[in-house]
Formats: C-alpha cells, sequence, structure tokens
C-alpha cells in the first residue's frame, strides 16, 4: 500500500483470492472475527454451488450403465450409441469456452443458473427421446450445462471463501463431480434409463432455489464497480461483526492491478517465454484423457460384461471406490507433492491397463477363462483406483499454477479446450477399438500411460510449497 509501484508488481504475483498476509502479522482481531463464527453463509454457498458439481457427474455416468438398455429400446447401432456417449464432450468444449465470457458478464450465479438451464433441457429431451436425434441433442444440451458448471462452480468458491477454508472447500468440487458419477452408477443398475434421466433434474433444481438464497460473488461485483452491492455481500459473507474494510481494500487493489495488465492472446501462448508452461498444462491434459478414462468411464459396464463379470456389482464396486479415493486424495495432495502423485498415478495405470488387457487375451483365446473375468475387475478398479490418486486431479491444478498470470486467461481456456476434444476423442473410438481387439485397446492405452511417465519425469516440474515466481524458474 506504501510502496504503490511495487506493491502492484507484488500484487500480479498473488492469486485471485489474497491472502490475507497482513492479518497474520498484526491484524489478529479482524482475522478472527472474518473466520470464526461467520462462515456459514459460505458453507451455505458451497452446497449450493457443488450441486453444479454434482450434476457434472451425474452428466457424466450416465451414459455407462444405460448402454444396453438405450441400444435395445431405441434398436441403436454401435455407431449411432457412439455418437450419443461422446457427444457429451462437444457440448462440454462449447461450454468451457463459453463459459468464461458468460460469468464475466451476467456474474457467477447467472452462468450456474444459465448452466443448470441447459442441463435440465437435456434431461427431458432424453427423457421424451424416440429416437437418436432427440438423444443426442439432448446430451449435447447436458454436455454444455457440465462444461460451463465445471468451470464457473470453482471459480465461485474460490472467490467467496476466506482463505482458511478455501483450499478445502475447492477441493469439494471435485469430490462432488466422483459422487455424481458414481450415484448415476449405482442408480443405473436398478432404474430404467427414462427414469435415470430425470434423477438428473434433482441437481439442478437445488441449484436453481439454493441461488435465489446466496449472495453474488464479491470480486464479480466490485469488478462490475458495484461499489455498495460488493461490500455488502462481502459483510454479509465474514458476518455482521467482521471488520472488512482491509479485505475490500485488497480485493479492489488486486481488480485494479488485473486490469492494467496487457489483454493476452492465442499467439502469445507460443512465444519462448511460455511455450514450456504451455507444453506442460496441455501436454498433461492430453495424456489424461488418451489414457483411456472417458472410455472406462462411459463404458464401464459394457467392458465388465464383455469381460464375463456382473456389470451391476462391478459398477457399484468402481462407483464406492472411485469416491473413497478422491476423498483421501484431497487430503494427501500438499503433503505427498505433485510429481511424485502423478509417477505412481502413471505407473499404476500401467499395469491395470496390462492386467485389464491379458484378462480379454485368456477370454478370446478361451484360456483360463475362470480367472479372466476377475482379472478385468481387478484391473478397472485399479485403474480407477490409480486416476483418481493423481492423473485424475492433479493436471487440473498444475494447470492453474504453472502459467503466468498474463496469459493464465487463455492459456486455461486452450488447455480446458485440448481436454475435452480428447475426452470427445477417447469416448467415440473406444467402441471401434474394442471392436477391433479389445485387449489391443487396453494394450494402446498402457503405451500412453508408460508416455506420460517419462513426460512427468523429463518435463514437470514439483510445484508444492512453491511461490509462483520459483515455478516459473524452474519451468524456464
Amino acid at each position: 500500500m506504501e510502496n504503490d509501484h511495487d506493491g502492484a508488481l507484488e500484487d500480479a504475483r498473488e492469486p485471485l483470492m489474497p491472502n490475507n498476509s497482513s492479518c497474520e502479522e498484526g491484524s489478529g482481531s479482524q482475522c478472527s472475527s472474518n473466520n470464526t463464527g461467520t462462515a456459514w453463509m459460505v458453507y451455505l454457498s458451497t452446497f449450493v454451488a457443488v450441486a453444479g458439481s454434482f450434476e457434472v457427474g451425474s452428466c457424466s455416468g450416465y451414459s455407462s450403465p444405460t448402454q444396453n438398455a438405450i441400444r435395445e429400446d431405441l434398436s441403436l447401432s454401435i455407431a449411432e450409441y457412439s455418437l450419443f456417449g461422446s457427444i457429451l464432450t462437444v457440448g462440454a468444449m462449447i461450454g468451457a469456452i463459453t463459459s468464461g465470457p458468460i460469468a464475466d458478464y451476467i456474474g457467477r450465479k447467472g452462468a450456474m443458473r444459465f448452466s443448470s438451464t441447459s442441463c435440465a433441457a437435456g434431461w427431458l429431451a432424453i427423457y421424451f427421446a424416440k429416437g437418436a436425434l432427440a438423444l443426442d441433442i439432448g446430451r449435447l444440451a447436458t454436455g454444455y450445462g457440465m462444461g460451463a458448471l465445471s468451470f464457473v462452480v470453482p471459480v465461485f468458491i474460490a472467490e467467496i471463501a476466506p482463505k482458511n477454508l478455501r483450499g478445502t472447500l475447492t477441493a469439494v468440487t471435485q469430490l462432488m463431480v466422483a459422487t455424481g458419477v458414481s450415484v448415476a452408477f449405482i442408480i443405473g443398475t436398478v432404474l430404467r434409463w427414462r427414469v435415470l434421466a430425470l434423477t438428473g433434474l434433482i441437481p439442478c433444481v437445488i441449484l436453481h432455489v439454493g441461488l435465489f438464497l446466496i449472495p453474488e460473488s464479491p470480486r464479480w461485483l466490485a469488478k462490475r464497480g458495484r461499489e455498495k452491492e460488493f461490500e455488502t455481500t462481502l459483510q454479509k459473507l465474514r458476518g455482521r461483526a467482521a471488520d472488512i474494510s482491509y479485505e475490500a481494500i485488497e480485493i479492489k487493489d488486486y481488480i485494479e492491478t488485473l486490469e492494467r495488465l496487457p489483454k493476452a492472446k492465442l499467439l502469445d501462448l507460443f512465444q519462448r517465454r511460455n511455450l514450456h508452461s504451455v507444453l506442460i498444462g496441455v501436454g498433461l491434459m492430453v495424456l489424461q484423457q488418451f489414457g483411456g478414462i472417458n472410455a472406462v468411464c462411459f463404458y464401464v459396464s459394457s467392458i465388465f460384461e464383455v469381460a464375463g463379470f456382473s456389470p451391476s456389482v462391478g459398477t457399484i464396486i468402481y462407483a464406492i471406490l472411485q469416491v473413497v479415493v478422491v476423498a483421501l486424495n484431497t487430503t494427501i495432495i500438499d503433503k505427498v507433492g505433485r510429481k511424485p502423485l502423478l509417477l505412481v498415478s502413471a505407473s499404476g495405470l500401467v499395469i491395470a491397463c496390462l492386467i485389464t488387457g491379458l484378462s480379454f487375451y485368456l477370454k478370446v483365446h478361451e484360456l483360463a477363462l475362470k480367472s479372466a473375468p476377475m482379472l478385468a475387475v481387478t484391473g478397472i478398479l485399479l485403474y480407477i483406483g490409480t486416476f483418481s490418486a493423481g492423473m485424475g486431479p492433479i493436471p487440473w491444478v498444475i494447470m492453474s499454477e504453472i502459467f503466468p498470470l498474463n496469459i493464465k486467461g487463455v492459456s486455461g481456456s486452450l488447455a480446458t479446450l485440448v481436454n475435452w476434444f480428447c475426452a470427445w476423442a477417447v469416448s467415440f473410438t473406444f467402441n471401434f477399438l474394442m471392436s477391433w481387439s479389445s485387449y489391443g485397446t487396453f494394450i494402446l492405452y498402457a503405451a500412453i500411460n508408460a508416455m506420460t511417465i517419462a513426460f512427468v519425469a523429463l518435463l514437470v516440474p514439483e510445484t508444492k510449497g512453491r511461490t509462483l515466481e520459483q515455478i516459473q524458474a524452474a519451468i524456464r
């Protein structure tokens, strides 16, 4: 504050949310009032927002338990159902691209409301579908809402939470995505596909109603110049007795600093000083998806069925394991580090794919037929367990850490777009690959995950416990 020139530079190094370091040095009463006994509105706002994350999981998990029923009822070919399963990611790509401008224009709450409306319309289209066209339109709409919600929900939570709660509350979004997928898997084993589509409306309703009860992001209000609403909202989030003067000034100063930074263009990403960061961020997204996760997630029931194991039992075990591992991961990521978890996760994925490929090889060649189903189950469960422990969440964490602040928006959009495009490619080609060679498909995924080990070992720096400047120095 006293050294404006140096202060602006220091602000540019900080994340979007200020860290209240001066509170730690001498304003204990202010920090105490901000963070104790007043977080109920933050918790309520988070609970409402993560209904959107649950919806993302519901959209992702829908196609796996419904594949056989939908194909039989509507007489769909493999190509038609592959399009239905994969078009979700096409919608998600569109949602990822447009969600940022929408959230900036109509606010975080408005963007969440718009996205959940798209999801609701998509579920209704699927419920009333009489053929492939209506199914695809509905799936595209739910994909759009899913892509937009996957961006705006964590942004909203990060912008309303105080520092001492931000990490935990933001991590809840990934936990709720995994829970949504798992619930869809489990109840999909007992509900008809049309009824399962209606259950996707429940988190949409919770989100719509809940948004009337919670405030808008104070940082968005400040960015739009709505000073009075900004201060009122921040006071509501921190409590009536809290002194918000320091935090309010810090938010305004930081937003002014952001406004002074030059607007990045797409070509700026390929300048020499940025190229390594872009390679790491985009490369991890490509390897994450081409390792086969969306193929396994979308078609886990059919994988178990082809392997000769009960689809319902296998899917339930898969769903429970996924939630447990993601929950555990949120507690160790800042203790163990990003790079070790990525290496262990990728190594586990190689082993899991080889085990699953072996099970299909034995089944195709009619060898050890009694052991093949159990090998398939072991491989798939090991796959989702090791993926959830590292290659699932950590590429997103690293993406948020390695990009310089002035290109973070453009580079983040590019990485997200690449991720959804690769997800579409993998989910669309999976059934064709399985028709070509069931065991060859998983050997291919094993080879890609082996490439991930080399990529992480050679190019990805450890970012745990480092400032943004130290991370940039390590990359350069």
